[in-house]
């Protein structure tokens, strides 16, 4: 579909209002927090952002991110191979428990994991602590950002022929052959794709994160709880200031998406144009 411009005055009140929902939600927002946040110059947005409270919070969450997005990943692949490749009892129930976290609230994926996990948990016994502390958090992150891989990895693998797959296996090639050369080549972009959305997902993970593990400052405490603490405390510029440091972190998530997003469809259409 070719763009079009704007030619009448109902095209130009439509564009007018989604530029004003567009404000309202973004930059509105944006606006407040760096006002806030920069009330005290510059200097005290640093000081706050280098804290130790913050700094250890920080890595937290990009430990828990990268680790979670790493997961989901290897098992979102294999979810979306065995709803795409295979048919088995069960099937359409399975695939609909792939979109069970968006419906699920984040607090009660937490409190799951304590009913499990606690110290009155019915997995108690375990040799290692799962509630209360990072491991239970990774698993809860893991459980809300999983859909986003296998929802973008599954239509893009539907789409492949098995030609291909086939005559490499007559010709004496490995399982793990054809799916490094013939398979990942062509469902690349979507695990890229859900890599980005779980990896912003899991950045900004906090009832599930808080719940799982208790939020204990300096121990199991990220960046979004961090600010939950530092409003409570009444430590305004550290919450402002990490509020600050996530927006632009999402706003760079957001322009990879996008970046993403246009490389695939110029790809596209250049294999469209030359399929050679």
């Amino acid at each position: 579909m070719r763009e079009q411009s704007v030619r009448s005055r109902v095209q130009g009140a439509m564009v007018l209002v989604v530029l004003a929902y567009a404000a309202t939600l973004l930059l509105a927002p944006l606006v407040a927090i760096f006002n806030e946040a920069l009330a005290d110059g510059v200097g005290e947005v640093w000081t706050a952002i280098t804290a130790p409270d913050a700094l250890l919070a920080l890595r937290l969450t990009f430990i828990l991110a990268i680790l979670a997005s790493a997961i989901d990943v290897v098992l979102g692949v294999i979810t979306a191979w065995v709803l795409v490749r295979h048919q088995f009892p069960g099937k359409r129930l399975v695939n609909a428990l792939v979109d069970l976290p968006f419906v699920v609230s984040p607090v009660i994926v937490g409190f799951v994991i304590i009913v499990l996990f606690g110290r009155q948990g019915w997995l108690k016994d375990l040799p290692i602590q799962i509630a209360f502390s990072w491991p239970g958090m990774l698993l809860v992150t893991v459980f809300v950002s999983l859909p986003f891989v296998v929802r973008e990895v599954m239509p893009v693998l539907a789409s492949l022929t098995v030609e291909q797959e086939e005559a490499a296996y007559t010709l004496g090639a490995s399982r793990w052959l054809v799916f490094r050369r013939i398979i990942f080549p062509g469902i690349r972009h979507g695990i890229i794709y859900g890599l980005v959305l779980t990896l912003a997902r899991s950045l900004g993970e906090f009832g599930a994160a808080a719940v799982a593990g208790g939020g204990v400052q300096r121990i199991t405490e990220t960046a979004t709880i961090y600010i939950f603490r530092s409003i409570h405390d009444r430590n305004d510029v550290g919450a402002y200031s990490m509020a600050i440091l996530l927006g632009l972190i999402s706003v760079l998530v957001l322009w990879l998406m996008n970046w993403l997003r246009g490389r695939s469809i110029v790809k596209g259409v250049s294999n469209v144009h030359h399929p050679g």
